[in-house]
C-alpha cells in the first residue's frame, strides 16, 4: 500500500518580520514624501532666483543707457550732461509677502510693475512680470532691506534686486538678493559673483 507523503505545514510571517517590513516601508515613504516635498519648493525658488537674475540685468541695462538727472534750472543755465544713472527705487510688488499663494501682478497704468518713470522704478527697469508671482519683488537703489545679512550688501552707489518669500506661511521669510556696486573709479557697474540666498525654502 503506497504511503502519502505529509503535506508541509504553512509558515507564516513572525511579527519581527512584519515590524522590520513595515518599518522598512515607512522610512522609504518618508524618504520620497521628503524628496517631492523639497522637489516642489525647489522648483517654487528658482522662481525667485529667476526673477532676481532678471531684475539685475535690467539694472545693468538701465545703467548702460544714458540719462539725464532730473533739474530744476535757473534761467539762462543748462544742465548736467547725461550720464550712466542707476534707476531710482521701484515700489515692492506685491505691499506684502504672499504666504504660501501666488499673486497675480495688476497690468494697469500704474499699478505694480506698470509704476514709476524713465529714472525711476519698474518704468526706469523696464522690467515687468504678468504671470502670477510665488515671491515678493524689489529693487532699490542705495540700500539692501530685502537681505541686509548679505555680505556684498548695497549701501551706497549700488543697487539691490530681491526677493521675499514665505512658502509655508510661518513668518519665517526666505530672502533673494543680488547686488551691483558702481565702480567709483571707472564708473561701471559691477554685478555680485552669486545670487545671495538665505533660508531658501522658508
Amino acid at each position: 500500500m503506497p504511503r502519502h507523503r505529509p503535506h508541509p505545514v504553512a509558515r507564516g510571517f513572525t511579527l519581527i518580520e512584519v515590524l522590520v517590513t513595515v518599518f522598512i516601508i515607512a522610512v522609504l515613504a518618508a524618504l520620497a514624501i521628503y524628496g517631492v516635498t523639497r522637489y516642489l519648493a525647489s522648483s517654487k525658488s528658482s522662481e525667485a532666483k529667476n526673477n532676481v537674475g532678471a531684475i539685475s540685468r535690467a539694472a545693468h541695462a538701465a545703467h548702460a543707457r544714458e540719462l539725464a538727472a532730473a533739474e530744476a534750472l535757473d534761467e539762462g543755465t543748462r544742465s548736467a550732461a547725461a550720464g550712466n544713472l542707476l534707476c531710482e527705487t521701484a515700489t515692492l510688488v506685491p505691499t506684502t509677502v504672499p504666504k504660501g499663494r501666488k499673486y497675480q501682478p495688476k497690468t494697469a497704468e500704474g499699478e505694480d510693475f506698470s509704476t514709476g518713470d524713465k529714472r525711476t522704478g519698474w518704468k526706469c527697469l523696464k522690467f515687468y512680470v504678468d504671470q502670477p508671482i510665488y515671491y515678493q519683488l524689489a529693487y532699490t537703489k542705495d540700500g539692501s532691506p530685502i537681505a541686509s545679512a548679505n555680505p556684498a550688501k548695497c549701501v551706497t552707489a549700488c543697487y539691490e534686486a530681491g526677493a521675499r518669500g514665505d512658502l509655508n506661511g510661518n513668518d519665517v521669510y526666505a530672502e533673494f538678493a543680488r547686488t551691483g556696486h558702481i565702480n567709483t573709479a571707472t564708473g561701471r557697474l559691477k554685478a555680485a559673483s552669486q545670487i545671495y540666498v538665505a533660508r531658501e525654502f522658508e
